[in-house]
């Protein structure tokens, strides 16, 4: 069910890099936050090197990687420690796809409020009131 932007600048090119990026980006979150895979979209952009900076100068400059990983997910349904493992899990995996990241690298998780978050027209919390009283979705 979340919903996943990656941003990523790397030297590595390859005709499946998004595509491993997805992948890896699907499987942690499926591993670690328990994230339904056949609900999970994500969205994969490449940024030139040369128009992000850390430190002051350029990625192109320092010849590193790196990736902004942005995932909204339902709030209070993932602990601290899922996280903290699921951001450490992730820069390992990443630096093997897209070579050695500059250590500004970042991962955000949004915990967005299950009233104001859903998909296919229903809300997280309508989701899982259907759920717990066995209904339909078209009833809760």
């Amino acid at each position: 069910m979340p919903l996943i932007t990656v941003s990523y600048t790397s030297s590595r090119q390859s005709p499946s890099l998004k595509a491993d990026i997805a992948s890896a980006v699907s499987e942690l979150t499926a591993k670690i936050l328990h994230k339904d895979p056949e609900v999970t979209a994500i969205i994969v952009k490449s940024v030139d090197a040369g128009d992000w900076f850390a430190g002051g100068k350029s990625l192109a400059e320092q010849k590193l990687a790196s990736y902004w990983i942005d995932i909204h997910v339902t709030e209070g349904t993932n602990t601290k420690d899922e996280k903290a493992a699921y951001l450490a899990a992730m820069f390992k995996r990443m630096a093997e796809i897209l070579g050695p990241l500059h250590p500004e690298t970042y991962l955000h998780v949004d915990e967005v409020k299950g009233d104001a978050y859903g998909f296919g027209g229903l809300s997280q919390e309508r989701r899982y009131i259907a759920g717990k009283l066995e209904v339909s979705l078209k009833a809760a």
